[in-house]
């Protein structure tokens, strides 16, 4: 179950599933004062000065108990690879020089928190534990339908598994655009159809009138999660559409056709 918190006027929201310390930011709070990045813009290069993305960066990590000079986060490229990173890599992309890209992390290094950025994209945290219920081991991905028909989350399992042998993995599907917005072309299920297999299509497609259709990113996640052995009980979805709530959270779809484009970023983070 999904939970909203708000503290020193950052809102976010956190799964009861986790064990690890992690959050889902929202737009609520922040430094930011222009109209498309209003609230906590936690991304470069959507307008605002790179002191104000620190600064909001700083306030969400003092709302969920992070350190914010810690924070690992590099420019996202809708890929698939997930990279296991140290304590060494602390602060890459916000506070310390990116040197690279990343949409996925794992770590077992506590005190590491991993960063995914979105604004329609899903975020999933995810975490190991052993027999006992310990944490073994934690992992974060930006999973855009390009990272989501390539296996992302597959391949953070993988790595995760990879670490922690047959540990229990635990996962936590953030806000994202629904099934309700995401409309697509042809190819793009067609993609879907090649990466992932007919079964997926046909559970998470559906034919619009138009000729389009829309998607379920989060059940296609879900889908992947399980074929790669994660137990159904064991997946948590918010169940909350990004793009229908643009007060909330910044929205790609709803930037491209109310604001030429023009929004801020989200953040999700996770540590052990």
């Amino acid at each position: 179950m999904f939970t909203y918190v708000k503290s020193n006027g950052v809102g976010y929201y956190y799964s009861t599933l986790l064990k690890s310390m992690h959050a889902f930011a929202t737009r609520k709070g922040g430094v930011s004062e222009s109209p498309y990045t209003s609230g906590l813009n936690l991304a470069f290069g959507r307008g605002d000065d790179e002191m104000v993305v620190l600064q909001n960066l700083r306030l969400l990590a003092s709302a969920v108990g992070v350190d914010a000079e810690r924070v690992i986060s590099l420019p996202q490229v809708h890929g698939t690879e997930v990279l296991t990173v140290t304590s060494a890599d602390a602060g890459r992309g916000y506070t310390k020089p990116a040197n690279g890209t990343g949409d996925g992390y794992m770590t077992l290094d506590k005190g590491v928190p991993l960063g995914v950025k979105s604004a329609d994209c899903v975020p999933v945290l995810l975490e190991a534990r052993d027999a006992d219920g310990r944490v073994l081991a934690v992992a974060a991905v930006h999973a855009g339908w390009r990272g989501t028909a390539g296996g992302i989350v597959v391949n953070a399992v993988k790595a995760l598994r990879h670490s922690c042998g047959d540990a229990e993995i635990y996962a936590a599907i953030g806000p994202c655009i629904g099934a309700c917005c995401f409309e697509v072309d042809k190819d793009c299920v067609d993609e879907f159809d090649r990466l992932c297999g007919r079964e997926i299509v046909d559970a998470c497609f559906i034919r619009a009138q138009n000729g389009k259709y829309y998607g379920d990113l989060v059940k296609v996640n879900r889908m992947l999660l399980h074929s790669a052995g994660v137990d159904d009980a064991h997946i948590d979805a918010a169940g909350i559409c990004t793009c229908c709530h643009p007060d909330r959270f910044f929205s790609h779809r709803y930037a491209a056709k109310h604001h030429d484009g023009k929004r801020g970023t989200m953040l999700s983070v996770i540590w052990k």
